[in-house]
């Protein structure tokens, strides 16, 4: 299963997320699911990087099954927006999968 937690300021403002594991959704290369996480969360640290000032603190693991991003500046409203809505595309994916991929967002 691929969980994302996602770390918030008391007044909403994300400061970082995390996605570890797999889906398991379909054999490796075929997994719908993983590819989608994927391209969601990829999607939004490239948005991140090429139409903001703010360069996160980005970690990948070896195997792919692990990302890391912490946000310098939470008070970015370009940056929070291309968050948000990379959260709003994985909570979208987690409604049709959840049994593959879980999104926590602690505050």
């Amino acid at each position: 299963m691929i969980r994302v937690i996602v770390d918030e300021t008391s007044d909403g403002r994300i400061i970082s997320f995390e996605m570890t594991g797999h889906a398991d959704f379909a054999e490796h290369g075929k997994d719908l699911v993983c590819a989608a996480a994927s391209a969601v969360s990829f999607g939004a640290v490239n948005s991140v990087y090429a139409l903001t000032e703010t360069e996160p603190e980005v970690e990948l693991g070896d195997d792919g099954g692990y990302l890391s991003v912490r946000v310098p500046d939470p008070e970015d409203e370009s940056v929070q927006l291309i968050l948000k809505s990379m959260i709003v595309s994985l909570q979208t994916i987690e409604r049709d999968y959840g049994e593959h991929i879980k999104v926590t967002i602690n505050r």
